[in-house]
């Protein structure tokens, strides 16, 4: 079986670590140079760099802090925020990613993510969808949550993967900050829907949350900013309680 993975996420607003509930209300949660040397350390299995106004004030990813990042770390690094081609992609490459993390740009341009698996390959695409549950049913949402659409989720990562997607990293906004658990029902038919791997994210707040989107919502990685950043839980403890829980970490 594959080891589950731990994922800690820097979400970046103008060069600072920046942590909110629900995609608003951010503050500040620390320099992302020192925060992904320390979760390297600590024994995160990668981590994600994503430059969450990016897309919105329309601008590119900030490439320079992402080599200063990727330079203090050890383990596998992704990269996301205001991509939109595969000349931005370029960039990141020459500044350290090991993969790239599309959202918006690929909702609006789906051949973006044929385009990418084509140069770089599958396992390189990360498809970030930031969906929130309307009236029962879950909705894609765009611009780091600021754009509804009327795409739903299911069917979006189902393309996605069709496009050649490597792996899907799925926000769900209503638990987005709120450490109230993940959304282990809808993860695990997103996880049903598609065959490459899905990283959950949003409402971690303690450790048995990890466990139950690992068993419930049959993620294969999960993703977490807060707890990690204000120390509220440790990466070893962390993999320590799910290994004793009989879940396959790496350690």
């Amino acid at each position: 079986m594959l080891a589950k993975r731990i994922i800690p996420c820097l979400d970046i607003k103008d060069g600072r670590t920046v942590k909110g509930v629900n995609f608003v209300n951010l503050r500040d949660a620390g320099d992302p140079v020192e925060l992904g040397a320390l979760y390297s350390e600590q024994g995160a299995d990668e981590l994600v760099f994503l430059d969450i106004t990016a897309t919105h004030e329309k601008r590119k990813t900030l490439a320079a802090l992402a080599h200063d990042i990727a330079e203090h770390l050890s383990i596998p690094f992704t990269i996301g925020g205001g991509i939109k081609s595969v000349e931005d992609v370029d960039v990141l490459l020459a500044s350290g990613a090991d993969k790239i993390s599309i959202n918006s740009a690929a909702v609006r341009n789906p051949q973006l993510i044929e385009d990418l698996a084509k140069r770089f390959g599958s396992q390189f695409v990360v498809v970030a969808v930031d969906a929130k549950s309307i009236d029962g049913d879950w909705f894609v949402h765009l611009n780091g949550g600021r754009l509804a659409t009327e795409v739903r989720l299911l069917d979006w990562v189902k393309e996605a993967e069709d496009r050649g997607a490597g792996e899907i990293l799925f926000t769900s906004m209503n638990h987005d900050g709120t450490k109230n658990g993940f959304a282990n029902g809808i993860t695990a038919r997103v996880s049903e829907t598609v065959s490459i791997p899905v990283i959950a994210s949003g409402g971690a707040g303690n450790m048995e949350h990890f466990y139950d989107v690992f068993t419930e919502g049959k993620a294969d990685a999960g993703l977490a900013a807060s707890i990690f950043h204000f120390r509220e839980i440790g990466i070893t403890d962390l993999k320590s309680y799910l290994r004793d829980k009989g879940v396959t970490v790496r350690l």
